[in-house]
């Protein structure tokens, strides 16, 4: 069985700080489920692009998709290499010099190949996982992708392997001659804050907030 206190890979081995790294599964993989948009990083005829995208973990595997016209999935479903990550921002690190601010976060890497989920049934499962992740409940509720949709639509999986994470937390750190400037220095903490839902104003007045959305919030990984 792999060590999961080290890293899968040469590749993804924190070399910066590697006091802050993460290969524990188990902390990467609530990173995953707390975060909402994922950045896709591949390069196409020796050009590089990041995407940011909605994305979903489900077990080994991250979901995203999108238009089949979208250049990025019509290149990726292809089979070349990409680097997903995803970023949570905790807080903002205020040090008593100009050099050592920082920021608190928690912060994912996969590297892999994206593979293009073909079948009907597992494409229209990987929908469902991505809207789950984003709000759980609301898939049971609205009307499911028809054919067209379907069809126009690409999911590409990219397997949770060669992956590390790397998390800041805590004060600032600045040098000893400094501590004793007369500068305020400290932690900003920053969270998603989830305000009251407003209906469409052309939604019937019958119909009131579910509950899955008035006691809506993200899951909280560290």
């Amino acid at each position: 069985m792999a060590d999961e206190r080290a890293p899968a890979s040469e590749r993804v081995t924190v070399k910066r700080f590697p006091q802050r790294a993460v290969y524990d599964r188990a902390a990467i993989d609530a990173i995953l489920d707390e975060g909402l948009i994922c950045h896709v990083g591949f390069t196409v005829d020796s050009q590089p692009f990041v995407i940011p995208t909605i994305y979903a973990r489900d077990g080994d595997r991250l979901y995203f998709h999108g238009s089949q016209a979208s250049r990025m999935l019509r290149a990726l479903r292809g089979g070349i290499a990409v680097c997903v990550t995803v970023t949570l921002l905790d807080g903002l690190v205020l040090a008593r010099s100009a050099f050592n601010h920082s920021m608190n976060y928690r912060s994912v890497v996969i590297l892999g190949t994206a593979i293009e989920v073909a079948d009907p049934a597992a494409k229209l499962a990987a929908l469902k996982a991505i809207s789950d992740h984003v709000i759980p409940g609301r898939w049971e509720e609205v009307r499911p992708p028809n054919h067209f949709e379907l069809d126009g639509t690409t999911v590409l999986a990219v397997p949770i392997a060669e992956v590390s994470a790397k998390i800041r937390r805590g004060p600032p750190i600045d040098d000893e001659g400094d501590y004793g400037l007369p500068v305020w220095a400290g932690q900003l903490p920053l969270k998603l804050e989830v305000q009251a839902p407003i209906a469409d104003p052309r939604l019937a007045p019958s119909i009131g907030v579910p509950g899955y959305i008035a006691n809506y919030r993200r899951p909280r990984s560290g």
